[in-house]
């Protein structure tokens, strides 16, 4: 089979909704504009749809300076990107802590009154770090606010295979993927080490597990009291780390892919 790239998706605030452009910038971090926006609680800590269902009804759209956020049943509102003399704040991805720069008010009371909370929106502009884990990547390596790695790729077939199992098929979207690659068989990727996407090459350097965010459907904002698809990839796709769906992507260079593009695995 000849596998290519089928889909790309680019979330510009995390566990926002997603983007789907014919083509994207590939960066150091990510995918250009990738989850550069996070949403954090009044301690600094970052929030995703794990806990507010309905995050993925927020759309983001990027605009030349900063961003424009739309909601069901909220204003638009447009903000810019915040200057990078501004006094930063200390949030917390995960284990990482990260020198942010907090957004507009504005933005924090749209957010806090969509999702009925105290929250606040911040930025990751160049001069705010944050490295991926040294048991998996390289010195220097960095990543955006994604959950650990720059990029996140899972074959159509795998999705195609999961959904054969299910009752009520579910969207690749469940899952939060950058990259989609067609033309393989069901799960690919897992045996893949360094392959290349049209003129950019990427180490493959761990498996994706999975949690209760796959639960939430994108299109409602509302988790699936059932469990799934969660539910039936634990019976299949566990494994003592987790139960993992996806590959797990450094790039190894900068450029630009394309959908239609070849992937090919070089290792």
């Amino acid at each position: 089979m000849s596998a290519s790239l089928s889909a790309l998706y680019v979330y510009p605030v995390k566990s926002c909704a997603a983007l789907a452009p014919a083509s994207a910038q590939v960066e150091a971090r990510g995918l250009a504009g990738d989850r550069r926006w996070l949403v954090v609680d009044a301690a600094g800590k970052f929030v995703t749809g794990r806990l507010y269902a309905r995050m993925p009804l927020i759309r983001a759209t990027p605009l030349p300076q900063g961003l424009r956020l739309e909601a069901p049943d909220m204003p638009p509102l447009e903000i810019a990107i915040p200057d990078a003399d501004a006094p930063r704040r200390r949030v917390e991805v995960w284990r990482s802590a990260v020198d942010a720069l907090p957004a507009a008010a504005a933005a924090d009371a749209w957010f806090s009154r969509f999702l009925g909370a105290e929250l606040s929106l911040v930025h990751m502009d160049e001069a705010a770090h944050r490295a991926v884990n040294p048991d998996f990547g390289r010195p220097g390596d960095e990543v955006s606010f994604a959950d650990g790695y720059p990029q996140l790729l899972i074959s159509a077939a795998a999705l195609d295979a999961l959904n054969a199992r299910l009752a009520e098929p579910v969207d690749m979207r469940r899952f939060r993927p950058n990259l989609v690659v067609s033309g393989t068989a069901p799960h690919a990727e897992d045996g893949w080490k360094r392959v290349r996407i049209g003129e950019v090459e990427f180490d493959v350097v761990k498996p994706c597990t999975r949690c209760v965010f796959t639960t939430v459907d994108p299109l409602r904002g509302q988790r699936n009291a059932d469990g799934e698809p969660l539910k039936t990839l634990t019976g299949y796709r566990r494994t003592p780390a987790g139960v993992t769906f996806g590959q797990n992507l450094i790039p190894r260079g900068r450029g630009t892919i394309t959908l239609g593009d070849a992937v090919e695995v070089l290792e």
